[in-house]
């Protein structure tokens, strides 16, 4: 018998989980209904794929009846980050278990709600850490876990956005942190479940500093950044900081024919007035077991990717990524992908930087090595695929007993802590205390009795 499904939220996001449903995974899952709050978006997602076409589609208000009067057994929250808590707890107290989208949530009071709420329903609740399953970010866990080099006592982790990607999340909600807890929340869950991963270890403190250095009114006309229209789809030269939803026809289909239903325009310009998330971010955590972790995120950086290095005892390992050597890539159809990530990555050369990753391991008093790392194929490094293998067929015996890399909500409340205490570090200037701050032991907080993945 196949799982019936219900998903919540049908923008963008949505449409890795439902090409799952609909292709490799038809056999194991079953579509039944589409909850968006605005018709042309679900209708888009149900008209592309013909095995949708009999699902019902409802508004968020329904929630509670679609699960009941369809019998389903899990919702798929891919909402706005700020309702994710909203639609869990819901589906939760409805009778279906939960597979949520990153981040779980953006606030501790909410964080606290989607445990209340498992706790009273036993239920289960699983967040999508992709990045978790990419062949370099496991080779690296591989290195650590086997203890190659010592006991970890720091790890130093910067992620830059280049100007085409990160720019996109002051185009669209994200820009209002109200909606999204800014990138420490809704980007940095993704480097926070890395390092809580890696090290298999909880965060117990946290100091942060940031702010709105380069996107927003202030910062550009600081600089003598010439203004942009208020909207990037016009005709007309374009600069390279505007998108023009006419260039993609999904964009243009989800969002722009869509503005008619609700008034969401997803190409806002990124040098608006209004603009509240941070687009420089820094932070130190403390964990339980003793190490640090020094934190940056850029969001205009010319290139993309990210660099790790883990301080042991016996050694360091370094791990680097890049997934866009410049802003000038193209694909085939000669359009930029907005998120490079979401692509297979390829090597190619671009100057003196080049597309690819590479792991190098140094023990003390030893020259470095580098650590193969198996190919990956597909979007995020080639994690999305293994990841929605788990997902919706559930892990092997050796994936369940060996990396740890499925995830249920306490990897989700661990991976949002540190946002959530550096948001408040941000606003108090002071370190925060995660246990106290969002009102739960992380170290303490149980998985239902027996729930399913």
């Amino acid at each position: 018998m196949r799982t019936r499904y219900a998903l919540i939220g049908s923008g963008h996001r949505a449409q890795m989980y439902l090409d799952a449903i609909a292709g490799p995974h038809a056999d194991v899952a079953e579509l039944v209904a589409l909850l968006d709050v605005n018709p042309a978006r679900r209708e888009f997602h149900r008209d592309r794929v013909p095995a949708f076409a009999d699902v019902r589609l409802a508004g968020p208000d329904e929630l509670e009846q679609v699960i009941t009067e369809l019998a389903v057994d899990r919702v798929i929250v891919t909402s706005v980050d700020r309702l994710h808590a909203e639609h869990v707890v819901r589906a939760l107290d409805a009778g279906a278990d939960v597979v949520v989208e990153k981040p779980l949530t953006i606030d501790a009071p909410s964080a606290r709600a989607i445990q209340e709420a498992i706790d009273r329903t036993g239920r289960s609740v699983v967040v999508t850490f992709n990045y978790r399953y990419s062949p370099r970010n496991t080779a690296l866990k591989q290195v650590i876990a086997s203890g190659e080099i010592g006991d970890v006592v720091s790890v130093v982790f910067e992620w830059v956005l280049d100007t085409q990607h990160g720019a996109d999340y002051f185009r669209r909600w994200h820009r209002d942190k109200t909606n999204s807890g800014g990138l420490f929340i809704h980007k940095a869950a993704h480097h926070f479940d890395l390092v809580n991963w890696w090290l298999a270890d909880t965060p117990v403190r946290v100091y942060a500093r940031g702010g709105l250095r380069f996107y927003g009114a202030d910062a550009a006309a600081q600089r003598g950044q010439a203004a942009l229209p208020e909207r990037g789809t016009h005709d007309g030269p374009h600069d390279p900081f505007e998108l023009d939803l006419r260039s993609d026809e999904r964009l243009e289909a989800l969002y722009l024919e869509a503005e008619r239903h609700d008034g969401y325009q997803r190409d806002r310009s990124v040098f608006d007035r209004g603009i509240t998330t941070e687009d420089n971010l820094t932070a130190i955590v403390d964990y339980a077991g003793g190490p640090v972790l020094t934190y940056a995120l850029n969001a205009h950086s010319p290139w993309e990717g990210y660099r790790v290095a883990v301080n042991g005892t016996r050694g360091r390992a370094e791990l680097e990524v890049i997934e866009r050597a410049e802003v000038v890539a193209k694909d085939e159809d000669g359009r930029a992908h907005v998120d490079p990530s979401a692509v297979a990555v390829t090597t190619e050369d671009s100057g003196v930087r080049e597309r690819g990753e590479r792991l190098v391991v140094q023990h003390h008093f030893a020259p470095a090595r580098e650590v193969e790392i198996p190919e990956g194929v597909g979007g995020h490094g080639g994690g999305d695929a293994l990841l929605l293998r788990d997902v919706f067929v559930g892990p092997t015996e050796e994936e369940a007993s060996g990396l740890g890399r499925p995830s249920d909500h306490t990897d989700g409340l661990r991976a949002i802590s540190v946002g959530i205490c550096g948001n408040e570090s941000l606003a108090t200037g002071a370190p925060v205390d995660v246990a106290e701050f969002l009102g739960l032991d992380l170290s303490r907080v149980p998985a239902p009795a027996g729930a399913a993945r």
